[in-house]
């Protein structure tokens, strides 16, 4: 529909009154205005009618009150689509005024001469809200409670009683209305999709009603930018809006600016997130979706940002539906199966605990990678579905393995944030494990730092309730938050798994082989295992084993495989060895021991300064285990091996220095003073000649006993060569 335009003389008739009115008209589901009298103006507080133009077009309630904003603009939109008189009382102030006077407005219908509906809307000033007793002041404001409180009013609103703002259903009709028309006029819409980051933080540090004036103040920054009509509240901090996308980045950035400083400096980034309507003709509720989609992956961020929907994102989009339409049908027919990783014992390259991955075989997409379903049905909340399963079949394969006589491992499972608030997951678990007849140990929950979140009270209880039934916990990804050291110290772990980021940043950052070290030696000392993921090669594998770390997982050893796999290679001897449960407590003693860490062989104790701190990585340390067989070397350090080179010829393989036979056995002294070792808890000096008037001077001490073969395995450090 066409404004209607009047003829100039009619215009000046209309503009030259002193009668406070306007004209409007309804078009594209929205009022637009035709004419403003002198009499307008001035009720108003208008000085340019250019001014009273743009604000009754673009933000018409501007100064209404706020309480009134919603109710005067529902009954326009009625007065607009079903007729009848337009008859309210409402709260206004002048432009940058601060004392609100009362207003009341009534209007009527009527044809141009070509026969076009317009409205005549007349405005009378009910003077000032200040106190006062008078009988029609009461009546006034009796009426005023009624109107802003009558429920019927409140039926079928189409604006949101917070903002002003149109609501969702009234601004999906508007930006209908409105696309049309820009695409008429030849330009591309933007769909936008405005949300507040980290608005419930704000709401617990300053409250709710700090946090409406947060929405308020930006809500009006929106509708400067780009008119009442074009924007919308879409629910909580949300805020919707359609504009020609012409220009539109620019406003952006002078947006952010502006929201930086509004509402007293408190205030919050905002994530904008944009459909362009080129992109693909879909109805806007879909569009703003859309919008939405693009918010969601920048939900991290903690700066205002901007970016637009793509394609990859419409890929994402389908995925995402297809996951959530066919979980549950995927659980029922076992589409998804479990892939067990194992993790090996550092100090012996035995599997000592499996981790269970979950995969999606579908049959109409092939494999569905873990990043294209798990992180939806964490959003959905139905990850708990995922979770259980997982559980139940790692009980259906260990009593499958059973079954075949074959040795049953423990058995990690990840849990998911979501799972401890969709059920009683600790209740759940014990249920089934109970009830599959396993022995609870062979259980382990994993668990991240993002599980436990801000509640830490709670997640802190069912990891005791954990504990208290017999399963462990492990601290899965370490590092790679902000807060994992504040969680170490809160929180009780059976074992911490360090993050893959360690391994990928190995050969080019020092610093995270310093860090990943210095973490280690703490982990120890706090009796805590450690698991280190996404070890490569078995230059990885020789820091790590030097550093004390007890477990290692990665591709070195094997990717995640499917049960069958597995017990086909067991069956054929090609599998790992296992690892004796027996025998855990003394390599798990055997493997934690830093052996570049000088300090381990320094006999005066912590209270003293440790005088070899400057020869750090330079004392050769080694872990020896007298057996019926002789020495072996079970770990050393590269000073250890290029002290055996240099000093006793002896090479090693450099592809493996672990649990070697020493292929030369030291004199009767020396083994003497093994025996030393074996009977005492402490430090024992060792002293040995090996050649040419040379001997060595070294400091040992007992580590553990093997509970199987009664071999017993020491440290040692040699501190120096005599002459």
């Amino acid at each position: 529909m066409e404004k209607y335009r009047f003829d100039e003389q009619t215009m000046s008739v209309f503009e030259r009154s002193c009668i406070p009115f306007a004209i409007y008209q309804f078009i594209d589901r929205r009022v637009v205005t035709l004419a403003l009298s002198d009499g307008f103006l001035e009720l108003f507080g208008f000085e340019e009618r250019e001014d009273a133009l743009w604000v009754m077009d673009n933000d018409m309630y501007r100064d209404a009150h706020p309480e009134d904003a919603s109710r005067i603009a529902d009954a326009a939109f009625r007065f607009a689509t079903e007729g009848g008189r337009y008859d309210v009382v409402y709260r206004t102030r002048a432009p940058g005024g601060s004392d609100y006077t009362i207003v009341h407005a009534h209007g009527k219908h009527f044809h141009a001469p070509d026969g076009t509906r317009l409205a005549v809307v007349w405005y009378t000033d009910e003077g000032a809200t200040a106190a006062c007793h008078t009988d029609f002041m009461d009546a006034l404001n009796d009426t005023l409670n009624r109107l802003l409180h009558e429920e019927t009013l409140l039926q079928g609103s189409r604006y949101d009683p917070l903002t002003g703002m149109p609501n969702m259903r009234y601004f999906f009709e508007l930006a209908q209305a409105g696309r049309a028309r820009i695409r008429a006029a030849g330009g591309v819409t933007a769909i936008l999709f405005f949300d507040f980051a980290r608005m419930k933080v704000f709401n617990r540090k300053y409250g709710f009603a700090e946090g409406n004036n947060l929405i308020r103040a930006v809500g009006k920054v929106l509708v400067s930018y780009f008119s009442n009509e074009n924007c919308g509240r879409v629910g909580q901090d949300h805020f919707a809006v359609y504009a020609p996308l012409e220009g539109l980045e620019d406003k952006l950035r002078e947006i952010f600016a502006i929201c930086r400083v509004v509402n007293d400096g408190k205030n919050l980034p905002i994530r904008v997130g944009i459909y362009r309507d080129d992109f693909e003709d879909v109805e806007i509720p879909i569009a703003l979706d859309r919008a939405k989609m693009v918010c969601d992956l920048n939900r991290k961020a903690y700066i205002s940002v901007y970016d637009y929907f793509d394609s990859g994102m419409l890929e994402g989009a389908s995925r995402r539906n297809y996951v959530l339409e066919n979980l549950d049908r995927a659980l029922e027919e076992h589409w998804i199966s479990v892939y067990y990783q194992p993790i090996v014992r550092a100090s012996n390259g035995k599997v000592c605990d499996e981790e269970a991955l979950a995969r999606w075989t579908d049959p109409e997409r092939g494999v569905l990678p873990p990043a294209d379903f798990i992180p939806h049905l964490e959003d959905t909340r139905l990850i708990y579905k995922l979770d259980l399963y997982m559980v139940e079949e790692v009980l259906r394969h260990m009593r499958r393995k059973e079954a075949a006589g074959l040795p049953v491992i423990s058995v990690s499972v990840n849990l998911s944030r979501s799972d401890f608030d969709a059920c009683d997951i600790v209740e759940e678990i014990r249920r089934r494990v109970d009830e599959a007849g396993i022995p609870r140990e062979k259980l382990n929950i994993e668990i991240t730092e993002s599980v436990i979140g801000k509640n830490y009270e709670f997640i802190r209880k069912q990891i005791e309730r954990f504990h208290e039934l017999g399963f462990q916990v492990w601290m899965d990804d370490f590092g790679s938050g902000y807060s994992s050291l504040e969680v170490l110290q809160s929180f009780h772990f059976d074992l911490i798994k360090f993050d893959m980021q360690f391994m990928r940043q190995y050969d080019t950052s020092e610093k995270s082989r310093i860090i990943l070290t210095e973490l280690m030696k703490m982990a120890v000392r706090l009796g805590i295992d450690t698991v280190t993921e996404g070890v490569e090669n078995r230059d990885q594998l020789r820091f790590l084993r030097s550093i004390g770390c007890d477990k290692i997982q990665g591709f070195l050893y094997s990717s995640p495989k499917p049960l069958d796999v597995i017990m086909s290679r067991y069956l054929k001897g090609e599998s790992l060895d296992l690892e004796d449960p027996r025998e855990s407590d003394y390599y798990t003693a055997i493997g934690t021991l830093n052996l570049d860490d000088p300090a381990v062989v320094d006999t005066r104790g912590e209270s003293s300064p440790n005088v070899l701190r400057p020869f750090y990585n330079a004392v050769p340390m080694a872990v020896l285990e007298s057996g019926d067989a002789g020495i072996r070397i079970l770990r050393c350090n590269r000073a250890y091996v290029d002290f055996l080179r240099r000093n006793l010829q002896i090479n090693l393989p450099d592809e493996q220095i672990f649990d070697l036979l020493l292929p030369e056995q030291p004199g009767k002294n020396f083994m003497a003073n093994v025996q030393r070792c074996r009977e005492s808890e402490d430090w024992v000096s060792l002293s040995e000649k090996i050649r040419d008037g040379f001997a060595v001077n070294a400091f040992a001490r007992r580590l553990n006993v093997n509970p199987v073969t009664g071999a017993m395995a020491w440290a040692v450090g040699v501190l120096a060569m005599l002459n």
